[in-house]
């Protein structure tokens, strides 16, 4: 289960890319590609700037964190596409929240269940109020989950 290309781009076009730190709609301070935390677990604080090339350098080392996280909590192999639809939700929910979620119990019970589209549509607030671009956010994870594998993509053996 590798991440997609898709996925990283997905991301850096959902959490934009701010090189001074600011206050996110959860009321925590982020800065770079929506990072809260830095690699070694110290918290973005106010006042906090970094250059573009660190933010690239924080996005992947904070996904790649990210990604051994979810393989960790994964009971059953998936397809790139689903791999990085969850690598996805948990960068933005956190892992915390994506470990206790029903989608986790549900993918790890049967990663084809069709109910699996609406676990990740449910996770569209912040702050208590339904938030738009995470309804289109979680909406476009679901279709990346269950879009299929394109085998004209697949690397040559």
């Amino acid at each position: 289960m590798t991440l997609t290309e898709e996925i990283k781009q997905f991301l850096k076009s959902k959490e934009g890319l701010r090189l001074k730190a600011y206050i996110c709609p959860a009321g925590k301070w982020t800065i770079g590609y929506g990072n809260t935390f830095y690699e070694y677990g110290s918290k973005v604080k106010k006042g906090d700037t970094i250059s573009k090339n660190r933010a690239e350098e924080l996005f992947e080392n904070i996904l790649y964190q990210f990604s051994k996280e979810v393989k960790s909590l994964l009971k059953t192999e998936l397809n790139d596409n689903q791999f990085s639809a969850l690598v996805s939700f948990s960068y933005n929910v956190g892992i915390g929240n994506f470990s206790k979620s029903t989608l986790l119990k549900l993918v790890n019970i049967n990663p084809s269940n069709p109910s699996i589209k609406n676990e990740f549509i449910k996770w569209n607030k912040g702050g208590g109020k339904t938030l738009y671009g995470l309804t289109i956010r979680r909406q476009k994870e679901a279709d990346i989950y269950f879009k299929e594998i394109n085998i004209n993509n697949l690397p040559i053996a």
